[in-house]
């Protein structure tokens, strides 16, 4: 599994929107090859600020099957215009896990 993080810095009062476009650009990720699960956290600190965490069976099915499909088009439609700056987007695997967390809350 692959976990890509996202840091997105949505532009000011437009939080509301972006949470609602997001709502609907989730089907489009949802359907893709290799789409394990996702989701999206919003910072209590700094309004405007959300982490968007997305779990990929590869590192090929996120960058190859949804960033080069016709439908990553419609995702940049309805999102790309709501963040200065453009997010980094990073990828990680899991090297440990440990602690207290609910049995589903881990993703295997």
């Amino acid at each position: 599994m692959i976990l890509e993080t996202a840091y997105l810095q949505v532009k000011r009062g437009l939080e509301h929107e972006f949470e609602e476009a997001f709502h609907k650009a989730s089907t489009i990720i949802s359907s893709k090859n290799g789409y394990i699960s996702h989701e999206l956290q919003r910072c209590i600190e700094v309004k405007g600020n959300y982490l968007l965490l997305v779990r990929w069976e590869t590192i090929e099915d996120h960058m190859i099957g949804f960033r080069q499909s016709d439908e990553y088009q419609e995702w940049k439609r309805l999102l790309h215009h709501f963040y200065d700056p453009f997010p980094t987007v990073e990828h990680f695997e899991r090297v440990a896990i440990e602690g207290r967390i609910p049995c589903d809350q881990v993703m295997k």
